[in-house]
């Protein structure tokens, strides 16, 4: 959610993220091919490891740039408007404590008894 306090140029690190998650996976993917080729599969292990969660990245990464604007505003854009001031109170949610002073808790600052 922007706020309007970014400043005009930032973006999103998708496409960074996108590129940095496909060398991970080009390097774990010969990772596990070498070290299954000699022998190792504790390191062919650990690269297939790897390679999994750079498979997973990509996938989070391709649902969020599909999702567009929502997800990874441009510069068309706006910022959202922040809050001027009405004069109404606001009042926090129930939330765990039920909304009661104090949070909840009991003692002599939780008001009259």
């Amino acid at each position: 959610m922007r706020t309007g306090s970014e400043p005009a140029t930032a973006r999103s690190p998708l496409r960074m993220r996108l590129w940095l998650s496909l060398w991970g996976m080009l390097w774990a993917l010969f990772g596990l091919v070498a070290f299954s080729l000699t022998g190792r599969p504790g390191w062919a292990a650990a690269c297939a490891a790897l390679l999994l969660l750079a498979i997973l990245d990509l996938c989070v990464i391709t649902y969020r740039m599909r999702q567009g604007p929502h997800c990874q505003p441009g510069r068309d854009v706006p910022p959202h408007e922040s809050d001027q001031g009405d004069g109404r109170p606001r009042r926090p949610g129930p939330g765990p404590d039920g909304g009661r002073p104090n949070g909840g808790r009991a003692g002599p600052s939780s008001g009259p008894a």
